[in-house]
Formats: structure tokens, sequence, C-alpha cells
């Protein structure tokens, strides 16, 4: 039997993430269409990467969902689909967005 000498969160996460991850606070908005409506919500970024973010925001989603996501710093505009979901807490719902082509300025960094 063979016993893992590493099974911390940050090193089983690691090998499942793509790139980079940078800690980083982005004021965001994610909006939907629902009913043939427009609908918004703002938040900000826990992490950023040049494929996704966790990021925080005061509404859930079900995983799967496509989403656009805004970088209300510059106001680029992403597509992205919603590939985590943790549970509500006190700030919000922390949920994990995967960026669909995103431009290489989307975040306004060189990775």
């Amino acid at each position: 039997m063979t016993l893992l000498n590493d099974t911390s969160y940050e090193a089983r996460t690691k090998k499942l993430r793509a790139g980079v991850r940078l800690n980083s606070r982005v004021s965001i908005a994610i909006e939907w269409t629902e009913a043939g409506r427009t609908l918004r919500e703002e938040g900000y970024t826990v992490d950023i990467s040049p494929k996704g973010c966790l990021a925080v925001l005061p509404q859930g989603f079900a995983v799967g969902q496509k989403l656009r996501l805004v970088n209300l710093l510059n106001n680029t505009v992403c597509e992205a689909v919603l590939v985590w979901c943790a549970h509500e807490e006190k700030r919000g719902w922390e949920l994990g967005l995967e960026l669909q082509e995103p431009s290489s300025e989307f975040w306004g960094l060189d990775f």
C-alpha cells in the first residue's frame, strides 16, 4: 500500500490548476441572460490566472453555467464558464470561472 506524503489542499489543487495564479483583487461583474433579460452582479476576484479566476459574488450559480465576465478596471469582457462553486459564506459565494478565449489584455497583466 502506497501512502501519500503530501496531502495538503494546496498540493492537491496545484496539480489540478493549469498555469500561474496571482493573488489579486480585481473588481468584476458577472452578466447572464434569464427570461430574455440581461442580469448583472458585481464582486471581486481573490486570484486570477490567464485562464480564469476565483471570484466572490453575492449570488451563486450552477456549475456549467455560461456567463460574461467583465473586468471593471478596463471594461474588458470575456465569456466564461462556472467550473466550481462553494457554499455561501459571509462575504458571498466563491466561484471558479474558466475564461473562454480570453484576450491577452483581459487582466491587464503579463503572466
